[in-house]
This record gives structure tokens, C-alpha cells and sequence, in this order.
């Protein structure tokens, strides 16, 4: 398969899907684009921009990684994350919360991180990397704030920057990449873009978001040398089987053609 191919393939894949769909990828020098600046609601992909800024701020020395945190019963917020069924008053770290955050979407770790870095800060940070679509409006779970209007929004086009700044650049450190890396390729949330993979074949580190009506992922995949990075962000969507199907199909179409 050549990339004319995979691209060919990718865009048959939306007729599946009867949502509203945004594509980014990029691979080998490639480029494929699909209404990539086109505004969704974030999902828990705003959780990228979150950790990014907490170790930028780790860096700084304004946070530590080891530092102790005590989670209080009022700090709990439902959905994602096994946080808020545990018994409270529990002491975790921040590198906890923020491998929380990650590796099960945690909502209660992540509204403990916006709290401690600052809405602002990362709203800030996301502003120095030049992501135009991209804004932290509320903490998760966050119901009347949605009713308000406020909310967490991204572009696919920026979820692969920001991916190109966990992967490679310098905004981050060596150590504080890795880490990162380290923590989204224990994902456990794999039933999207990385379902039809051998992830012992393939290097795979990647994010979800989903609310009701919305299915996303996005992901740095590596296979001897050659990295894709890649987001799908899907709504509009009356039931996810069609969008979970593009998704699926889209991570399978990339793993055939990068080990071909």
C-alpha cells in the first residue's frame, strides 16, 4: 500500500460514519488532512495540554513530581477514573495523578492537576505553542458550566502538534518527554485506534476523549524507525458503533501500511 492508498481508503472509511469527522496524520513525510482545523469539543484530550503544562511547570521547579497530595471527598468528580470510588482522604503525587489522568482518564486527578498548575498557566502554554483551536474553559464533569457554554475545545490539527511536541522538539526536556511517553503508552483505553494492532509489534502511545455523542483518539505510533502521528476526532454521532468503526479502521489501515 502507498500513501495515495492509505488516503484513498481513509476517506471511503467516512462513508461509514454519520457524525462529523476530522483527521490529521502524518507519517513519512506525508501529510493526509481532513477538515484537521475544524473546532470539537475536546473531550478528555484537553488532558494533553494539562499534563504538558505540569511538567513544564515540574521543570520550573513550581511543581514536583514526588510532592504529596491529599484528595478530599470534595474534590471527587464522577465519570472516567477510579478515584472517586475509592475512600477519600487517600495521599497521591502528582506523578500519580498524572499517570491517573492518563492511563484511565481519571477526572477526579484531573481536576486536582487544573487546580494545582492553574487554568490560566495552561491555557497560557497552549497559547505559547500557537494552538489556535485549543482552550481549557472548565474542570471535568463540570455540568453547569456546560450549560453555561463554557467549554473544552481542540482541533485535530493541534492534538498532533501537541503529540509532536511529546515525541520530539524542545519544549520539553528529554526526561519530561519520556515520561510523558512512558505514561500514554500504558493507555488502557486501546478499543479505538489501536484495536485491530499488535501492540507488541508496534510502539503505541495515544489518548481518548469521549462524551455522549463524541468519540476521539489520537496517537504517536512507532515501528522500526518510522513514527505516525495521528488524530480522529468524531461527533454529531447518534450511536458510536459507526465512529468506533472509522476509528478502528483508520489504526488498521496505519498499522498495514507502516509494516508493510
Amino acid at each position: 500500500m502507498n500513501f495515495q492508498t492509505l488516503e484513498t481508503c481513509i476517506n471511503e472509511t467516512f462513508k461509514e460514519c454519520k457524525g462529523r469527522v476530522s483527521v490529521m496524520l502524518e507519517m513519512d513525510g506525508h501529510v493526509y488532512e481532513f477538515n484537521s482545523d475544524e473546532v470539537y469539543s475536546s473531550a478528555s484530550l484537553i488532558k494533553i495540554p494539562i499534563l504538558i503544562e505540569g511538567f513544564r511547570q515540574v521543570e520550573k521547579g513550581i511543581l514536583r513530581l514526588d510532592q504529596q497530595i491529599r484528595v478530599e471527598e470534595y474534590s471527587k468528580a464522577g465519570g472516567a477514573g477510579v478515584i472517586h470510588v475509592l475512600s477519600h482522604g487517600m495521599v497521591l503525587t502528582i506523578k500519580d495523578l498524572m499517570t491517573l489522568m492518563i492511563i484511565v482518564s481519571d477526572n477526579t486527578a484531573t481536576n486536582i492537576l487544573i487546580d494545582l498548575i492553574g487554568k490560566d498557566s495552561i491555557n497560557d502554554c497552549i497559547h505559547s505553542l500557537g494552538l489556535s483551536c485549543t482552550k481549557l474553559a472548565r474542570l471535568m464533569m463540570d455540568l453547569d458550566a456546560i450549560r453555561q457554554g463554557k467549554n473544552n475545545l481542540t482541533s485535530a490539527a493541534d492534538m498532533v502538534a501537541l503529540l509532536k511536541i511529546i515525541n520530539e522538539g524542545s519544549f520539553l526536556s528529554e526526561e519530561s518527554r519520556q515520561e510523558i511517553l512512558n505514561m500514554m503508552s500504558h493507555q488502557q483505553f486501546n478499543h479505538k485506534l489501536p484495536a485491530f494492532m499488535d501492540l507488541d509489534k508496534v510502539f503505541v502511545a495515544n489518548k481518548t476523549g469521549e462524551l455522549p455523542a463524541i468519540e476521539h483518539d489520537c496517537a504517536i505510533i512507532g515501528y522500526q524507525g518510522k513514527t505516525v502521528y495521528v488524530a480522529v476526532l468524531i461527533d454529531e454521532i447518534a450511536e458510536k458503533e459507526s465512529a468506533r468503526y472509522v476509528l478502528n479502521r483508520i489504526g488498521k489501515l496505519i498499522y498495514e501500511y507502516i509494516i508493510k
